[in-house]
């Protein structure tokens, strides 16, 4: 399988057009934003060391087909963590963006960890999605080189990327992923690359004290099968996170948003979904019409969206209780024939709302004499009885 030629990666290249913004420190970020902008808490994607902006193709498509705007970015060149963060942060305002939930994979991961330690009390990181990430950039073992690879060929560095993807033991899907990115690796360009593998493998680590972003609120990703990263990187995350929800993948190897999308994406969702129809949303304000009304259909029967609704709110903290002021009434049932009078009858025909011709019957029921005639009767026979 190629990628490239999949319907779905040809779908966001057409669709989605890649942007490019130019912030201060003339430093371009390249990004691809799918779904509703009037969005202003996104789903930002960040790639790791070898990866582009569009290997997320098909969770961009994917989640902006639900309401969700996503935005998936290419890494400037810069060369220290602090810089990437100013200059991030500096992107988002450009798009008028308040606050973000960041899935980062990798190199990816790392950084969104970091940002969040940069926004402070501001939180402007809303939540966490790590795949396959780590806290600890010492897990490489590259600090002390790292500072020389601004001078390091482009296809050395290629080969000390590439060492790291694994091939045996993988399905086919997990192959063509793997493929995929050794392509994209290919299109970087030397400082491109060498300013990633930098913030890779530059001494830092996350503060968790400094992170302002509750546990809850983090989801860690990761595979069982083999991938960069080992065991032990694993677990301290789940140190870091204790009460992180943990996104469980049997397998996927290092590049599981591609080899596995359909369950990244699940758990994307499931993630994403704490937050609907709050003001931190991702996505759009889900909108509940009422059925069709139906002659069979009883007026006082609640709706089904109605139903949905408060089942799906139950657990949301912005949950609102129903009240009287807020239902909508029920529908009046309609009598078969409307008793009028003579002019409202003609109003009625005019309209086309009654047929020209009635039985005699039925406008004498219509008629107000006898309407009168009738209450007179019924007091009379009333008085009869007492």
């Amino acid at each position: 399988m190629d990628f490239h030629n999949t319907p779905e990666y040809k779908s966001l290249r057409s669709s989605v057009p890649l942007r490019k913004v130019v912030v201060e420190g003339n430093v371009e970020w390249s990004y691809y934003d799918a779904g509703p902008k009037t969005i202003h808490n996104p789903l930002v994607f960040l790639p790791p060391v070898s990866g582009t902006a569009d290997i997320y193709f098909r969770q961009l498509l994917s989640l902006s087909a639900t309401g969700c705007r996503a935005i998936s970015v290419n890494h400037p060149v810069v060369w220290d963590v602090p810089s990437w963060c100013q200059s991030f942060h500096l992107f988002l305002n450009s798009l008028g963006i308040d606050r973000v939930h960041l899935f980062g994979a990798s190199l990816g991961g790392f950084l969104a960890q970091k940002f969040a330690e940069f926004s402070g009390n501001g939180r402007r990181v809303r939540s966490l999605i790590l795949c396959n990430a780590f806290n600890d950039t010492d897990v490489f073992d590259q600090t002390s080189a790292c500072s020389s690879f601004w001078a390091v060929p482009a296809v050395v560095l290629k080969k000390l990327v590439m060492g790291t993807f694994e091939t045996m033991n993988m399905d086919g899907s997990m192959v063509a992923a793997a493929d995929f990115m050794v392509q994209k690796l290919d299109a970087l360009s030397q400082q491109e690359l060498a300013s990633r593998l930098t913030l890779n493998c530059v001494s830092c680590y996350v503060e968790p004290q400094n992170v302002q972003v509750l546990s809850s609120d983090v989801t860690l990703m990761s595979v069982f099968d083999q991938h960069a990263l080992s065991n032990s990187v694993q677990n301290e995350m789940s140190k870091l996170y204790p009460e992180a929800k943990k996104a469980l993948l049997k397998t996927g190897g290092n590049f599981p948003y591609l080899s596995r999308s359909d369950e990244v994406n699940l758990y994307i969702q499931v993630h994403l979904q704490k937050y609907a129809d709050t003001v931190y949303s991702a996505t759009e304000p889900r909108q509940f019409l009422p059925p069709p009304s139906s002659p069979s259909t009883s007026s006082s029967k609640p709706s089904t969206s109605a139903a949905i609704l408060t089942d799906s709110d139950s657990d949301s903290d912005n949950a609102v209780e129903p009240s009287a002021k807020t239902a909508t009434p029920a529908a009046a049932s309609v009598p078969e024939r409307p008793v009028t009078s003579k002019q409202q009858s003609q109003v009625l025909l005019e309209q086309g709302l009654l047929e020209d011709s009635l039985p005699a019957e039925q406008e004498l029921q219509m008629s107000p004499m006898h309407e009168t005639a009738a209450a007179v009767t019924a007091a009379a026979a009333g008085a009869d009885d007492l």
